[in-house]
């Protein structure tokens, strides 16, 4: 096993057990903290979506709030309407918040840039008020209350339990991206990013990845806004705005662009920054402003590229008799 291999285990090991242990270090703080933990959580699965879509493919999305909603709403009308069981609604919710991001995805065939941020973003003025609206279907502003879900019989009532369903979720996710962007599927993914025109040139069908990775991204961002509306046990049409679009934004770039590591860090601070200051009412969000421009100023690339130094690699043996014996030989040649 070679040191490179070693360290990435070590490291691995390591966050494993930090995942493991922090619902339970942050009791003695308060049940904010175990509150702000969880919804980290849920909202790293939001920016790892998102950066699938705006990192790894260059589609730039201020629509993930909405997405975020219709996760919530189909998986509350599922439970609530239909008496479905939560494990059922769960992967529903991500299906037709999948589906309805592929329609969504569709104008980004022909959209790029500031464009295709402004047409998302409607979608995230929309979907609110169609929720206001709606009321025979969604209760409009009295909104709609799922129970927290039931494993075997347990119910996951605390923040403790339920932080483990959503790290669960999270890990899969994680393992789903990771698998993708090493595939066909995500190599083409990159290529539109790249250039659209030399991704076409190779024989990728842009119009069609361009709609897929929108719905990939929808997808498991209604998930998150499965595991949202059963943990805080309520859902409404102010949940989500066009602010928590740029928010999500905020967090990948915070945190490192086409980065799954860097998705996880922004979202767990810019969330933290963004709990622990409510309590500054309006000056709340000119914190969070200042907090971002200065980590984009001081970090570029994101806080992802704050690393260990590496230790330089020394040359093998072989490597270095091969290389003194090639320039013993190139000294003997008058």
């Amino acid at each position: 096993m070679t040191n490179a291999r070693r360290l990435r285990m070590v490291r691995s090991l390591v966050v494993i057990l930090i995942a493991l242990a922090a619902p339970f270090a942050v009791i003695p703080f308060g049940s904010q903290m175990s509150y702000i933990l969880d919804m980290s959580l849920i909202f790293c699965i939001v920016a790892v979506s998102l950066n699938l879509l705006t990192g790894f493919s260059g589609q730039v999305s201020l629509g993930h709030a909405a997405f975020i909603m219709v996760g919530e709403y189909v998986s509350s009308l599922l439970t609530l309407d239909l008496n479905w069981s939560f494990w059922i609604a769960l992967p529903m919710s991500a299906v037709v918040t999948g589906i309805v991001g592929f329609l969504i995805g569709l104008p980004a065939v022909r959209l790029s840039g500031n464009f295709l941020a402004v047409a998302t973003m409607g979608f995230s003025f929309a979907i609110p008020e169609l929720a206001l609206k709606w009321s025979n279907l969604t209760n409009g502003s009295s909104g709609l209350m799922p129970a927290r879900p039931v494993f075997f019989s347990f119910v996951l009532g605390s923040d403790q339990a339920y932080y483990f369903l959503i790290l669960a979720c999270l890990s899969a996710q994680v393992l789903v991206m990771k698998n993708l962007l090493r595939s066909r599927t995500g190599r083409a993914f990159q290529a539109i990013r790249d250039s659209e025109i030399a991704a076409q040139s190779s024989g990728v069908r842009v119009g069609y990845h361009k709609a897929l990775v929108f719905s990939i991204s929808a997808g498991f961002t209604g998930l998150a806004g499965s595991l949202y509306a059963h943990y805080i046990n309520f859902v409404s049409p102010n949940d989500f705005t066009v602010q928590d679009s740029f928010l999500f934004l905020a967090m990948i770039v915070v945190g490192g662009l086409a980065s799954i590591p860097g998705s996880i860090l922004g979202a767990i601070v810019m969330n933290t920054i963004n709990q622990l200051s409510s309590s500054f009412g309006q000056y709340s969000i000119i914190l969070v402003g200042a907090v971002m421009v200065l980590a984009v100023l001081l970090f570029p690339k994101g806080l992802v590229s704050l690393r260990l130094p590496r230790r330089r690699n020394t040359p093998r043996s072989s490597e270095r008799i091969v290389r003194v014996t090639r320039e013993v030989e190139s000294a003997d040649v008058p």
